[in-house]
Order: structure tokens, then sequence, then C-alpha cells
């Protein structure tokens, strides 16, 4: 029987938690060590960022881009190498906002190093770049047509009814106002910026002369792109503008993931591997005909945010590696 391909899931903006992960450092060795060298490489700011992570009352604090970003891409590349480490490299990397800066790391495209320390430059003049928020709306974006002709956009594909809008406060405090009165469930994403919009154009062109400075190679692990929903190519790969752009351009993550979903017919079975303190990147997968009524599953690699920093971290990666080893 062929083995079940493994799909690594790796969490954006949005998705950050305080203490996420924290229950695998100190017990888990791999990612032990690659999250104290990313915080030894953010210098100074490696030990804020180490402060605000491991402090339980920093849900505010760490939804600030300036932390958030760096945070998560710093623990989503620690749990990707404790993965490879325990069970063998994932067979493909499917990234959500950062989390495809992550995927690129764990592809060889990127020296994490390097990167991170590009991305922390980067982070540190956003300012007022690109100022506002986003709002996660449970609709589809042909439902959300009257919203967007107030100036907001959609932002990210995350689910068949699974929209997230962007755009300035006064924009979203509209949106908010026109949502409730059709009694749409949403709710407000911690951002603090409106990414993946229009608003976000003159950072990212920044972001990609600070990556044009760095060496990219060609991936040597499939990488999903939220961008065109297709693997991303050697030419793509190696192009700063490809990684760069995503920053103001929609997460096209449902489609992306759909597309490995409906490979079905074609493939044993997926293994999706969710690493978001929230476990909100499989929830759209667990409504797909391929993981209702099989092949594919979903395993979380951490326990619940509202558990996170516990013993259920380390517990709940060990019972998605023992999948992992079972080859079921």
């Amino acid at each position: 029987m062929t083995r079940r391909r493994v799909v690594l899931l790796l969490p954006g903006q949005g998705a950050q938690r305080a203490r996420m992960a924290a229950g695998l450092h100190g017990v888990q060795p791999e990612f032990t060590r690659w999250m104290d060298e990313m915080f030894t490489v953010f210098g100074a700011d490696g030990d804020k960022l180490r402060d605000v992570w491991l402090d339980p009352g920093s849900a505010g604090a760490v939804d600030e881009a300036v932390v958030a970003q760096p945070l998560l891409f710093t623990v989503g590349h620690a749990l990707g190498r404790a993965v490879r480490s325990a069970a063998g490299a994932p067979d493909v990397l499917l990234g959500h906002s950062v989390g495809e800066l992550v995927a690129a790391c764990l592809a060889d495209v990127f020296d994490p190093a390097e990167l991170a320390t590009a991305m922390a430059g980067h982070v540190r003049r956003l300012d007022d770049t690109g100022r506002g928020g986003m709002l996660a709306v449970a609709a589809t974006a042909e439902e959300l047509s009257a919203e967007l002709r107030t100036g907001a956009v959609v932002a990210a594909e995350n689910g068949p009814r699974q929209t997230v809008l962007a755009g300035s406060d006064s924009v979203l405090a509209a949106v908010r106002g026109q949502l409730e009165s059709r009694d749409i469930t949403l709710r407000t994403l911690g951002s603090g910026h409106a990414f993946h919009s229009p608003a976000m154009v003159p950072a990212a062109r920044r972001f990609g002369q600070d990556l044009g400075r760095l060496r990219p190679g060609p991936p040597r692990v499939t990488i999903m792109s939220t961008r065109t929903a297709r693997p991303v190519s050697a030419e793509q790969a190696v192009d700063p503008a490809f990684w760069a752009d995503q920053m103001s351009l929609p997460v096209r993550y449902w489609p992306a993931l759909r597309s490995l979903l409906d490979s079905e017919g074609l493939d044993p079975g997926l293994v999706l591997l969710d690493a978001s303190a929230d476990r909100s990147l499989a929830v759209a997968a667990r409504g797909h005909r391929a993981v209702l009524r099989g092949p594919s599953s979903v395993h979380p690699l951490l326990a619940r945010s509202d558990r996170a920093g516990t013993a259920a971290d380390a517990e709940a990666f060990a019972a998605a590696v023992a999948v992992l080893h079972s080859g079921t």
C-alpha cells in the first residue's frame, strides 16, 4: 500500500496566541533548539519576543505585527523542524500568510537566520503603513458584495464560507455594522494592519528589496502556493517579489488546500498536520469529502489555545508523531 502524503499546515497573522506551543519548549529537543537559536538571531528583540511569548497575560501584545510576525515565524519553523526530526520531512508544505515564509525556510529556499533577520527589520519599519484591521466572516466573497463596495477587500479565502476582509478601521467599522444587521457571524482578527490588501503595497516593495539581498534557491520539498494554488516552481522560488508581494495580495489558502484534497482519486490520502494553536487551519478540510469519508485525516500538532503551554502541547505533538510512524 502506498504511504499517505504528509502535509504540514503553517499558520499566519490572526492565529497567534500567547504561549502558543510553549508546552514543547524544554520538552521536545529539536523544537527547543530552534526556538532558542532564532531568539538569539533576533538579538535584544529576541529577548523581548521570548518574554512576550512565555507571558500568559500577553494576549494584547502578541497581536501587534512587530511581535506576531516574528513569533509566528519562529514557532512555525521550530515546529516544522521538530516534525522532521521526530518523523521525517513532510511531503508538502502549505503556509498561510507568514506561514508561507516558514514553508520557504523548511524547503531550503531561504536560510532561516537570514530570512528572520530580514523579516525583523521589515516589521520594525511597518509603522503606520497599511494601518487598519481584518475581519473573519462566515460568508463567501460573493455574499459580501455590498461590504466590498465600502472599500473593504478580500484578504483571504480560508474555507468554503470563511472569508477574511481587510481595510482601514473606519471602513471595517462600517462593514461590521452591515454584517451585524444581516446576522452574519464575524470575528475581529488581531493584526493592527490591513494585511493582504493594496494598503500594504509599499511595505511589500520594501520587503522585496530586503529579500533581494538574500540567496534563495529552488525548493527541496513541495510548497503549495497560496498565490496560485499550485506548487511553487523553481523560477518562482528564486524571485524575491514572489514572496514579498503576498503581503499585499489575497491569501488563496482554501483553493490551495482544496486542490490537494481533491486529488484523492489519484492519491491514497493525506495526513494533514495543523500547526496552529487555535486549530483553525484544518477547519475547512474537516468538511471535505476526503476527510469526512476518508482516506485523508487531520491531526493537530498542538493543544487547543485555551490549554496552550501545558503538558497538553506535548501530548498533542506525540499523538501526531505516532500517527506518522504508524503509517495510517
